[in-house]
C-alpha cells in the first residue's frame, strides 16, 4: 500500500543541484581554496549531479575566480550555478552591482534567493510586501532578458506558509510570472518535521502544475534527509543537497544519503551517472579530507562504521546472507562491509576474518576457535582494543590453531634518551634470533623510532621480506576500561605492503614495550600471511592445516 501511495506521487526522475561550494561553504571550520573548489566540481560532475551551485560572484574574490577557473574544464554532467539574492531595495535590476557580477560569472544558470516569509519582509528588509514582490519579479526577469535560466529558491518558505500562506504563494507566482524555470522551497531555519513537508509540498505541487518544484533543506531539527525524500514523494523533481551534510549551523541534506535513499528505496533516478552510487564513498572521503574535517564513521551509506558489524550474531547471520543484517549492499554506495572483533563478537567475527583475510576455513565449534576467543575477550578485559586490530586478533587464533610458529623472538631491547634545549635524540638496541642472533642498534628522533629502526635492521637477517613492510599510522590510547592502573597505554600501528592494510594493537604500561610488541606483531603477520597464500591450495575446510 505505501509503495503504491509512493508511486502515486513521487516523479520518476529528479534533478539534484549539490550547494557544497556554496552552501556547504558556509559551515563553521569549513573554507574550500580555489584548488579544492575545482576538485570538488570535477568529482561532483562525475557522479552525475545535474548542477553544482558554485559560490555568489560579487561577495567575495575566491568565489569570482572559481568561476573563471571552472571554464578551463570540460563537464560532462553537471551546469554550473551562480547564486545570488534578489536586487536592492530601491534600485533598478540592472543598476545593481551585485547582478553584474552574476551577469560576468557566465554560467547559464543562475540561483536567485527571494524572501517568501512576510516575517522577514517586514522585519528584516525593511520593506512592503509589494516591494519585495517587485524585487522578486524584476530581478528574475532582468537574468531572463540576458540569457540566463533561472532558479528561484523561495527562502523560509514553510515558515512563510504557515504564518500567511497566502502571501508565500503570491511570492511563488511572482517568479513564475517573471520567467522562473524552477521554484524551490526552502526549510530555511530547518524546523520543519517530514509531514509538514510532505503537506505543503503537495499543496504547492496541486496549486502550481507543470512548474517543477525543488526542495532545500536544513537540518536543524535532524530531518533534512527525510524531508527532501518526503517532498520528493510529495511530488518534488528537484533537490538541494551538500556532500557530507555540511552546511550552515547544523548543515543540509546530505547528498550521500538522499540520493541512495531515492534510487535504492524509491526507484527515482538521481544521478545522470549510472555508477554515480558506487562513487559515493569516495566522494565523501574527498569532500572530508578538502574541507579539513574528520569522517563520521557512523554516516549512514558512506560511514566506515555502516556496514560494520561487531554482536557475534550479527555476523553469523552475515556470513550466511548479508541480507539478514544489510538494507543495501555495502559495494552499491561504494563502501565494503567490516566485521568487528571485541568482548561483544562471537566466533563467527573470528571465522569471517580467518577467511577473508587468511583464507582458512573453519568451523565456529572448533575449540581452537572458542579459546581464542576467550583469550581476546579477557585481554579486552585489560584494556586491549580489537576493533581495528584484527591482525592481533587473527595471531591469537593461529597460535590456538598451532598455525603461528614463530618466525623470530624478540631476546633484549633497550632505549637510551638525552635531550637539552637544543633538542633530543634517541638511541635503540635491539637483539632477535631463530636459532642465531642478531643485535642492531640505531639512532632516532624519538626513542620509538629508534628502536623501531633498530628492529628492522635486525630483521633483515632473519625476514628479509621486512623491507616490503611499512607503517602508515601510529595511535596512543589511554585504555579507560584498564582494571590495572590508569598508565596504561594501547599502541595500534597499521601498516602495508603497497597492497594491503593491516593494524596491531598491544597495551603496556612502557609506551616503547607497547610499540615494540604492535611492530613485532605486524612484521609477525605479514609473514605468516604471505606462507599462508603459498600453500592455500592445500589448505581446505576443516582440515588440519600444516605447522608454519
Amino acid at each position: 500500500m505505501f509503495t503504491k501511495f509512493i508511486d502515486n506521487k513521487a516523479p520518476p526522475e529528479v534533478e539534484v543541484l549539490d550547494t557544497t561550494l556554496r552552501d556547504g561553504a558556509q559551515a563553521k571550520d569549513v573554507s574550500f581554496d580555489i584548488q579544492a573548489k575545482v576538485r570538488i566540481a570535477l568529482a561532483l560532475d562525475q557522479i552525475g549531479v545535474h548542477f553544482i551551485e558554485a559560490g555568489w560572484p560579487g561577495s567575495n574574490p575566491k568565489d569570482e575566480l572559481f568561476f573563471k577557473e571552472i571554464k578551463r574544464y570540460t563537464l560532462e554532467n553537471a551546469e554550473i550555478v551562480a547564486f545570488t539574492s534578489t536586487r536592492r531595495k530601491g534600485l533598478s535590476a540592472s543598476q545593481d552591482p551585485i547582478l553584474e557580477k552574476v551577469l560576468d560569472a557566465d554560467t547559464k544558470w543562475v540561483t536567485v534567493f527571494g524572501k517568501s516569509w512576510d516575517l522577514h519582509v517586514t522585519e528584516v528588509l525593511n520593506t512592503t510586501l509589494e516591494e519585495n514582490l517587485n524585487m522578486v519579479y524584476d530581478t528574475i526577469k532582468y537574468l531572463k532578458e540576458n540569457g540566463r535560466s533561472v532558479i528561484f529558491d523561495a527562502e523560509h518558505f514553510f515558515d512563510g506558509f504557515k504564518r500567511n500562506s497566502e502571501y508565500a504563494m503570491e511570492v511563488l507566482r511572482t517568479a513564475i510570472e517573471a520567467g522562473a524555470d524552477r521554484i524551490v522551497l526552502a526549510d530555511t531555519n530547518g524546523g520543519m518535521l517530514p509531514h509538514e513537508v510532505y503537506n505543503v509540498v503537495r499543496y504547492v505541487v496541486e496549486e502550481l502544475p507543470g512548474v517543477p518544484i525543488g526542495v532545500h533543506m536544513h537540518n536543524d531539527s535532524g530531518c533534512a534527509v527525510a524531508n527532501t525524500v518526503m517532498g520528493v514523494v510529495a511530488g518534488a523533481s528537484h533537490v538541494h543537497v551538500t556532500v557530507n551534510g555540511i552546511g550552515e549551523r547544523t548543515g543540509n541534506a546530505d547528498l550521500c544519503a538522499v540520493v541512495p535513499n531515492l534510487e535504492l528505496k524509491l526507484g527515482v533516478r538521481a544521478l545522470k551517472n549510472r555508477d554515480g552510487l558506487k562513487m559515493l564513498k569516495q566522494l565523501s572521503k574527498l569532500v572530508y579530507d578538502l574541507a579539513g574535517l574528520k569522517p563520521n564513521p557512523y554516516q549512514p551509506y558512506v560511514g566506515d562504521n555502516a556496514f560494520a558489524h561487531k554482536a557475534g550474531v550479527h555476523v553469523d547471520a552475515i556470513l550466511k546472507n548479508p541480507v539478514a543484517y544489510e538494507h543495501v549492499p555495502p559495494e552499491s554506495v561504494g563502501n565494503r562491509r567490516s566485521l568487528a572483533i571485541s568482548e561483544l563478537s562471537g566466533a563467527a567475527n573470528l571465522i569471517g576474518w580467518a577467511k577473508r583475510e587468511l583464507g582458512l576455513h573453519l568451523d565456529k565449534r572448533d575449540p581452537a576457535v572458542r579459546r581464542a576467543l576467550k583469550r581476546i575477550k579477557e585481554l579486552e578485559n585489560e584494556g586491549y582494543s580489537f576493533d581495528n586490530a584484527v591482525a592481533s586478533a587473527l595471531l591469537i587464533l593461529l597460535e590456538e590453531l598451532g598455525l603461528r610458529g614463530k618466525a623470530f623472538r624478540m631476546l633484549d631491547w633497550r632505549v637510551i634518551s638525552e635531550g637539552n634545549e637544543g633538542g633530543s635524540k634517541s638511541w635503540g638496541m635491539v637483539k632477535v634470533g631463530n636459532g642465531e642472533t642478531y643485535l642492531e642498534a640505531e639512532e632516532g628522533i624519538g626513542p620509538v623510532e629508534a628502536v623501531e629502526k633498530a628492529l628492522r635492521k635486525a630483521l633483515k637477517n632473519v625476514v628479509p621480506e621486512v623491507e616490503n613492510v611499512s607503517l602508515v599510522d601510529y595511535r596512543v590510547h589511554l585504555p579507560g576500561v584498564s582494571k590495572h592502573t590508569e598508565s596504561d597505554v594501547r599502541v595500534e600501528i597499521t601498516f602495508t605492503d603497497g597492497k594491503r592494510l593491516w593494524t596491531t594493537t598491544s597495551v603496556s604500561r612502557n609506551i616503547i614495550e607497547a610499540s615494540l610488541k604492535a611492530l613485532m606483531e605486524g612484521i609477525e603477520y605479514y609473514v605468516i600471511r604471505n606462507k599462508l597464500e603459498k600453500i592455500r591450495g592445500v589448505l581446505q575446510a576443516n582440515e588440519e592445516a600444516p605447522t608454519l
